[in-house]
């Protein structure tokens, strides 16, 4: 019953679905290994965390534990948090090289509805949970208004170019209102849908499965979009960072980046 509770009170933060039944699951987690609440028993399990998961994801449990806290009193029992070692490049992120031969064959095989799910989350920078909200009327107005964490909003421009070929499939289409991307049952497409396809379409156009995946062509949108205009405040708005030190990774160069240029430059 209080677990129910604490899902009701998550839910009054506007918090993602996905995010309040993480939360749920790590508070079952810590219950299904201690009786109750105590310093000793925090401790203990922030140790069985740190035995068994990477630190972004004990920090994920951790963050769990501390609204629980909030929600039953216990604020003083709050955990720290672990520290997460910045990585000085970035990993697995689709080439801009890739992704133009990517969306070349989407559209020669004539798969527009792909092809657009794909320009879509490299041109806005969505988030693949964004991307399945946006609708043909979005498309007209040209942005999209989302709000997160804490009833903050954020707007998800859909660039000219973009708008004015998206308006001519869909005037081929006879498509008029609702969601812009559907399955092929006429419903709205799933995350879950199109990571999986995306998986598929790489491997049989010979593209490296690992940097094809819907987050990938957000990174590209961050890095490309630095390339052209220099602003990391303005990118850690449109990315709905919170933090513009989460946007400094873009700064970075790829792994292949990097080796690239060591190959270049190390003739010594």
């Amino acid at each position: 019953m209080e677990l129910n509770e604490f899902k009701d009170w998550l839910k009054q933060s506007n918090l993602s679905e996905n995010t309040i039944k993480s939360y749920a699951k790590s508070i079952e987690q810590f219950f299904s290994l201690y009786d109750n609440i105590t310093k000793k028993n925090l401790l203990s399990y922030k140790g069985y965390l740190l035995e068994r998961y990477k630190p972004k994801t004990v920090n994920l449990r951790l963050q769990a534990i501390n609204r629980y806290l909030s929600f039953i009193g216990k604020e003083k029992l709050k955990m720290k948090f672990v520290k997460v070692q910045q990585k000085n490049f970035l990993e697995n992120v689709i080439s801009d090289a890739d992704y133009r031969f990517f969306i070349k064959k989407l559209k020669k095989d004539n798969r527009m509805n792909w092809y657009f799910i794909v320009r879509y989350l490299c041109a806005t920078g969505a988030r693949i949970s964004e991307l399945i909200q946006i609708k043909i009327e979005d498309v007209e107005v040209g942005y999209l208004d989302i709000y997160g964490k804490g009833g903050k909003m954020r707007r998800l421009y859909i660039p000219k170019k973009l708008r004015n070929e998206t308006q001519k499939w869909l005037s081929e289409m006879n498509y008029t209102s609702g969601y812009l991307f559907l399955n092929r049952f006429g419903e709205r497409i799933t995350t879950r849908g199109i990571a999986h396809q995306l998986k598929v379409f790489a491997i049989e156009y010979g593209l490296n499965p690992d940097v094809v995946y819907p987050h990938s062509f957000r990174h590209r949108f961050a890095k490309n979009f630095l390339d052209k205009y220099n602003d990391l405040a303005l990118l850690a708005d449109l990315m709905g960072h919170e933090s513009i030190e989460t946007t400094r990774i873009y700064l970075r160069r790829t792994a292949n980046e990097q080796q690239e240029l060591i190959d270049k430059i190390v003739t010594w």
